[in-house]
């Protein structure tokens, strides 16, 4: 026997017993009076007796997935072979549990209304992330006196390079940094996690400020690119903590300023102070969480060490997505200064990537709650699908579906923000389409990322941005870098994350 009986109550009055499920019910009789009857008649059978334990073991049968299934359930019942051929007149177990499996129609259970979906995203909270990924663009119109307008270097203004470089470190800096703290929080060791920004979080606004020194400019655009470090390192610690209202308080008297530039004339002075209010506001409040969360945290007993190296993709990642990013922000400015041997020429036109920009940053919210969508829709094909070949082509339209409301949402924005942008033209076709493939492969790398393919979406990105910035310093027109590059590393992300994702290992 290979597990225990399975008995149930006889109904013979006082005479009770226990008898197998399995096994055909016998009737009592009044004492003939005539010939006494034969085997088949004392016990009542059907005409196949199969059908009466068919009816009985119907919900077994019916959520059976494989005919072993039911054979294991009659063994375990204590249905023997022997028996099988004297009662059902079958030659053994399995051969009953094959008929049995090909009489009652599959009645698969569905996904049960009480399951907890473990990727449920507030909405409201991607929202905010949403609005602190662009509003941070309203200090560049505080700041923007501080910049040499009459010093240029390749077409932008002296100090604008040395800010751009600042950029591009604190991005791949604080994406390895904020992947190591999310692999202590992983971890459930939030103390640690905080100790690591802590340490991490000043260690990259330092270098980034170091390297636009090293880059050089005036005084005031050097003091802003320190300034900026030290908010996107803040920012780091405040969004991987889980405190974006937080950030959003400090984003407060810049957004508010910014509206006041923008209706009347308001002298550097007040900018700047208004400009070092969120900044030392975003490093208080991250200051103070941190300093909460070591207090709090009880030191672990056991010592853990996370490897180095597996931040290495992550800060590649960093780079190449503020590379891409910056260029189709500037790649018109410097293809024209390139042209010209690096002076923008006076009243040359330059593509409207201001709204384009402010859409590609709002969207950042949807974006990631599009990536929990996505993993919550995809576990819920898993526990429905009764096929793989059914779960991966549920998988497929769910992919396809959350980037196309992701990329019908960045055209929306952009429309929105055309309009609001003073003077600000349409985008072009081209330009439109070089936007869209940008923010479709970004989203599809934040995916992949988000199931552990990092060096594979960081060598296309970063192989991208080089292609790119490799092809504007030789004099070839940005948007058709943009087409192509983004486009490539579109098709290439697709054709990755369709067979990946598309595997139900992966999503257990």
């Amino acid at each position: 026997m290979s597990g225990p009986l399975r008995l149930v109550p006889d109904e013979g009055g006082s005479e009770r017993t226990m008898q197998l499920r399995t096994l055909p019910l016998k009737l009592r009789r009044p004492a003939p009076t005539d010939p006494e009857p034969g085997p088949e008649q004392q016990l009542d059978l059907s005409a196949d007796p199969l059908d009466e334990l068919a009816e009985r073991l119907r919900d077994v049968c019916a959520d059976a997935v494989h005919p072993y299934e039911i054979a294991a359930f009659l063994e375990s019942d204590g249905l023997s072979d022997e028996q099988a051929a004297l009662l059902y007149g079958r030659p053994d177990a399995f051969t009953v549990a094959e008929e049995l499996f090909e009489k009652v129609e599959r009645r698969y259970p569905g996904p049960s209304s009480e399951f907890a979906n473990p990727w449920r995203a507030d909405p409201w909270r991607c929202v905010v992330r949403g609005l602190v990924f662009a509003l941070p663009g309203l200090g560049y119109l505080l700041g923007a006196n501080l910049f040499a307008t009459t010093r240029m270097r390749f077409g932008l203004p002296s100090g604008m390079l040395a800010l751009s470089i600042a950029t591009l470190v604190s991005w791949g800096f604080n994406q390895a940094l904020a992947h190591r703290a999310y692999r202590w929080l992983s971890r459930l060791r939030r103390r640690e996690a905080a100790v690591c920004l802590a340490v991490g979080a000043p260690l990259g606004a330092l270098i980034a400020a170091a390297a636009a020194y090293v880059v050089g400019g005036p005084l005031g655009a050097l003091c802003f690119a320190a300034g900026q470090s030290c908010y996107l390192a803040a920012a780091t610690v405040l969004l991987v903590l889980g405190r974006e209202k937080f950030l959003l308080l400090a984003l407060a008297p810049a957004s508010v300023g910014a509206g006041v530039v923008l209706a009347t004339d308001v002298p550097q002075a007040v900018r700047t102070v208004v400009l070092l209010a969120s900044v030392l506001l975003a490093v208080g409040l991250a200051v103070r969480e941190l300093f909460l969360c070591v207090r709090r945290g009880e030191r672990e007993s056991v010592a853990l060490k996370l490897p180095l190296r597996q931040e290495v993709p992550h800060l590649l990642f960093g780079l190449a997505c503020g590379a891409l990013t910056l260029i189709a922000g500037l790649g018109t400015t410097i293809h024209q200064a390139v042209q010209t041997g690096g002076h923008a020429p006076q009243g040359a036109a330059t593509a409207p990537t201001g709204p384009a920009m402010i859409a590609l940053t709002l969207s950042l919210g949807l974006a990631e709650w599009l990536l929990f969508r996505y993993r919550a829709m995809a576990v819920a094909a898993l526990r429905s699908s009764h096929t793989t070949g059914q779960f991966t082509r549920r998988t497929g339209g769910i992919l396809l579906g959350c980037l196309f409301i992701y990329l019908t949402t960045v055209a929306a924005l952009d429309a929105a923000a055309t309009v609001l942008w003073p003077g600000a033209p349409a985008l072009g076709v081209p330009q439109l389409g070089a936007m869209l493939l940008l923010g479709g492969s970004l989203w599809l790398a934040l995916l992949l990322n988000a199931f552990g393919f990092s060096w594979s979406t960081a060598l296309i990105c970063l192989a991208a941005a080089g292609a790119e910035s490799t092809g504007l310093l030789t004099g070839v027109d940005p948007i058709v870098l943009q087409l192509i590059g983004c486009g490539a590393a579109a098709v290439v992300l697709t054709s990755i994350a369709g067979p990946a994702l598309g595997r139900t290992t992966q999503h257990r």
